[in-house]
């Protein structure tokens, strides 16, 4: 078991939709620049109608934000976040091959992707309500204790690899050049979630396997 949720998760948001990919034998040498710009030039054509608050994959994380007593503008989802960056600047910088691409999916889907290194991640992962005990490491190596009753991804550890659920993750399982086997989670809770969510995977499974054609790649079921 890689990664389950809470049964207080799923009784709160009934509506969600999950899709997993476990990715190993990644390499920061790969070439994903061709499948990035045509999910970059998806999301340019979301965004061609209207501003990304508009889209009804980001109304419904914004929703989900306020029934967790959080204010939507002040804390986005992930794919709100990169759709609002990209509008603003027209690109995002380059990370690491898969982040750029999983970056670029989650645009052109305006659904939140994470990406964990798990060679840092100790155990399974849960998606569940902190006790405010764990620790969360920032991008900048800070640490930080999630408020109690927060939604995170927390491994059998303690840590925190998540804050706000699909708001903002952790440096301490960010995918770097030494990262070598990593998990995709990819989370909608909009009316059709369930088949965004699926037509996304496939879309990830697809261009992971062009541009690491070495690598192993396996939809991960939920228990």
């Amino acid at each position: 078991m890689i990664l389950r949720y809470s049964p207080s998760v799923l009784r709160d948001f009934p509506e969600l939709a999950t899709g997993m990919l476990q990715v190993e034998r990644i390499t920061p040498a790969a070439d994903a620049s061709a499948s990035v710009a045509r999910l970059h030039a998806a999301a340019t054509g979301r965004l061609a109608g209207g501003s990304e608050s508009d889209l009804p994959e980001v109304q419904a994380w914004r929703r989900a934000f306020a029934r967790m007593g959080l204010k939507p503008t002040q804390y986005r989802c992930a794919s709100e976040a990169l759709l609002r960056r990209f509008r603003k600047e027209g690109t995002l910088p380059a990370l690491h091959p898969l982040v750029d691409l999983c970056n670029a999916a989650s645009m052109a889907f305006a659904i939140p992707v994470a990406v964990f290194d798990l060679g840092q991640v100790e155990g399974a992962l849960e998606v569940r309500h902190a006790t405010g005990t764990e620790r969360y490491e920032t991008l900048a190596g800070e640490v930080e204790h999630p408020n109690p009753g927060e939604i995170i991804f927390a491994d059998e550890a303690g840590s925190a690899h998540a804050r706000r659920w699909t708001n903002r993750q952790s440096g301490r399982s960010a995918v770097r050049a030494g990262t070598s086997a990593a998990l995709i989670v990819a989370e909608a809770l909009h009316g059709t979630a369930r088949e965004d969510v699926s037509r996304l995977t496939r879309t990830l499974q697809a261009m992971l396997a062009e541009a690491w054609p070495a690598a192993t790649i396996l939809e991960v079921r939920q228990p």
